[in-house]
Formats: structure tokens, C-alpha cells, sequence
């Protein structure tokens, strides 16, 4: 009945996905497998040719066919291996990136739809069954221990944001506070604000963003951006996916923050919060923030106090001159 049940939902969600016609799914010339492997060269820390094959199970032939197309499409290049000329070091052109970012943008829409399919209250229900399907058939036996060994992929990792994921911040910004806390639009639209700041106009020296991403994907960001006042950073847009929490990503995000802001030869750290997110400032308070202002306000829809918060970093009497 286990086995007539697994692949009762198999034939089931290929469908619904149209994973048996793909490119014409999501519009794209492109079919599944090719679109994971270029999900993959966008997002996984290794590209050498031989662990990409062992990563997606693929055929030596069948892989090496793929990159031939996407080599002629002028969306990757080959090159050896600096640490061993008989292996293949594969990454993204330009175009390449961009191709990949399109078709993420693309599987996501094609998500969204069918999560509108599910009532609001029911979707953390979904999401709790899928982690528990992907953590049990994810963990392997060791044939020759006969116990289970831990998934290929690693923990979560931070890293500098890919083509797409600035977007993204937008995106899951407007998603998640609307999901948890029911604001409106306004929210998402101060974030696409704040980020389009960024892109436009940003000191890799003194600024930066970080995305979290685990299993492949992104689940977090955070932003450190340069405040009006001389001499301080400013933390903005700290944000975990619910289903990553638990991973240690929150004090991650923020210990990244701080320690840039400290190396910059920033004197302090600011931020401005909403007192009803409670989880995030704990993380705050555990890295030393102190509040120091707050104030009632309404804003994205319902009735907030606001607060700032502060984290000098080094003792002004001491500090010099920062450009």
C-alpha cells in the first residue's frame, strides 16, 4: 500500500507541476532537468563538472550533451580545473545568470499559483507535511553500517546576492509580513524602496547584503547600508523564511552585519524595528543592541510602536575621523 501510495503521488505531481512538459509550463525552451541544472550553477558552491554529474545523478554523456547546448546558447563556459586540468570547471556567463534568474522568477510564479489554491490557514499544515516527506526520504542508509547518513548537501551558508535575489528580498519581505503579521502593501513597496536605493547606489566598502540560503535556495537576507548620521551603519530588511528558522541563521545574519560594520570602521549600529516583532528582537538584545527610542505610530496597515535600537562599536573618546 506504501509503495501504490508514493507513486499514486508521484503521477499526481508530476502533473500538477507539468514536470512531463516543462519548457511549455513555464514558457521557457528549456526542460526540468536542464532547468535544475542551471538552478544549480547559479546557486551551488561547487561547480567542477564531475560533482555536478554526482550531485544530480546525471549520465556522463547526458550531462556533458546539456552543457554542450547551454555552452551554444552562450549561457556557460568550460574551462580546466585549476586544481586538477583533467576535470571541467563550469560557470555562468552573464546571459547565463540571467537565463537562470528568469526561470527561478518563472517556477516561483508557477508556485504561488498553487498555493492559491490553499486556504491561508492551512498552508503551514502543507508546509510542515512536505519537511516531513523531504527529511525521510532524504535520509540515506549506509549499506554497509545499515544506519542512516546525512543528506549531500550542506548547512546553511551566507553569501552575496546572485541576479534575482535583490527582487527576491521584495518579494518574500511582502509574503512573509503579510502572512505573520497582516500588513499591507505599503510595507513591501518601503522595502522595494530601500532596495532599489541599494542598487542604484551603494559603496561595496561600506555597504553590503548578505543572503542566507540553505539547501540551494535562498531563505534569508540582511543589509547593511550607510545611515545619515557620520560614522554609522545602519542593519535594515533582517529577515528569516519560517520554515529555516531554528537553523541559527538570525544571529548569523546580524553577527555578519556587525562584523562588517566593524571592519569598515564604523563607530555604531542602528537599526529601527516594530516592537511586535518579538523573535527578532531577542536576536537583537543577544548581540548587544540596546533600545534607545520608540514611539507609537500606524503604518502598512495596522498600529505599531516603533523602536530604535543601538550597538556602539568602539569608544567615541577613542575613535578617529571616518570618511
Amino acid at each position: 500500500m506504501t509503495i501504490q501510495e508514493i507513486r499514486a503521488f508521484n503521477r499526481f505531481y508530476t502533473n500538477l507541476i507539468g514536470a512531463l512538459n516543462y519548457s511549455k509550463h513555464l514558457y521557457t525552451p528549456y526542460t526540468l532537468t536542464e532547468s535544475r541544472l542551471l538552478y544549480e550553477l547559479a546557486h551551488a558552491p561547487r561547480t567542477d563538472a564531475a560533482e555536478l554529474r554526482a550531485e544530480l545523478s546525471l549520465d556522463a554523456g547526458y550531462l556533458s550533451r546539456m552543457l554542450t547546448k547551454f555552452e551554444r546558447d552562450g549561457l556557460v563556459e568550460r574551462t580546466p580545473s585549476e586544481q586538477d586540468a583533467r576535470r571541467q570547471r563550469v560557470t555562468l556567463t552573464p546571459q547565463g545568470r540571467g537565463t537562470a534568474a528568469l526561470l527561478d522568477e518563472r517556477s516561483r510564479e508557477a508556485v504561488g499559483t498553487l498555493l492559491d489554491r490553499v486556504e491561508p490557514d492551512q498552508r503551514p499544515r502543507l508546509v510542515e507535511a512536505l519537511r516531513t516527506a523531504r527529511e525521510l526520504l532524504s535520509a540515506e542508509e549506509s549499506p554497509a553500517e545499515g544506519r542512516r547518513a546525512p543528506s549531500r548537501r550542506g548547512g546553511p551558508v551566507l553569501r552575496e546576492p546572485a541576479p534575482g535575489d535583490l527582487g527576491w528580498i521584495v518579494q518574500r519581505h511582502g509574503a512573509v509580513y503579510a502572512a505573520e503579521y497582516g500588513w499591507d502593501t505599503a510595507f513591501e513597496g518601503l522595502v522595494a524602496r530601500i532596495v532599489a536605493d541599494y542598487a542604484a547606489d551603494h559603496d561595496e566598502r561600506l555597504e553590503r547584503v548578505w543572503i542566507a540560503e540553505l539547501d540551494g535556495r535562498p531563505v534569508g537576507s540582511v543589509m547593511c547600508v550607510r545611515d545619515e548620521s557620520p560614522g554609522t551603519a545602519r542593519l535594515r530588511l533582517l529577515l528569516v523564511e519560517p520554515e529555516a528558522r531554528g537553523h541559527g541563521l538570525g544571529e548569523r545574519l546580524i553577527e555578519a552585519v556587525v562584523d562588517f560594520a566593524r571592519d569598515a570602521g564604523y563607530r555604531e549600529v542602528v537599526l529601527w524595528t516594530n516592537d511586535v516583532l518579538s523573535a527578532a528582537r531577542k536576536l537583537y538584545v543577544r548581540a548587544g543592541f540596546t533600545l534607545v527610542a520608540e514611539e507609537p505610530h500606524r503604518s502598512y496597515g495596522a498600529d505599531l510602536v516603533g523602536q530604535d535600537w543601538r550597538l556602539p562599536l568602539v569608544d567615541r573618546s577613542a575613535a578617529g575621523s571616518f570618511s
